[in-house]
């Protein structure tokens, strides 16, 4: 029974003691000459010049949330329909229930501007 699951094992043993020897070989043999360019961030080519203005906005971080979610409902609607049939009445309702999840935070990512591109529109106060 345990004999199955050998090449499993050393596969895994494998991948530790490749990724051990890397970082091992990596501390052992890389030439250090470190200078200011090589510790300054790296932008795609481009010398910053100055400190960025202001930070990301929360639209940034909303669109990446929209994204991990639907990842994940891809990730998991996918196995749940190759095996549809089998699943019968409990399968259809747990989809459900996920899927409304999903829904769920779909609403609230654009109920907070994720899909608001262009100009940000400044509000103005209101007098009375």
């Amino acid at each position: 029974m345990l004999g199955q699951y050998l090449p499993i094992l050393a596969l895994g043993v494998l991948a530790v003691l490749f990724a051990a020897v890397s970082f091992v070989a990596s501390k052992l043999l890389a030439p250090r000459r470190p200078t200011s360019a090589k510790a300054a961030p790296y932008e795609c080519g481009i010398v910053p010049t100055k400190e960025a203005p202001e930070r990301f906005p929360v639209r940034f971080f909303l669109v990446a949330m929209i994204f991990i979610v639907f990842d994940i409902e891809i990730i998991f609607i996918y196995p749940w329909a190759t095996i549809f049939e089998g699943l019968g009445l409990y399968g259809l309702v747990a989809m459900l229930i996920f899927a409304f999840a999903v829904f769920e935070s779909f609403v609230y990512l654009v109920g907070n501007g994720a899909l608001d591109w262009g100009p940000l529109k400044k509000q103005v106060p209101r007098t009375r």
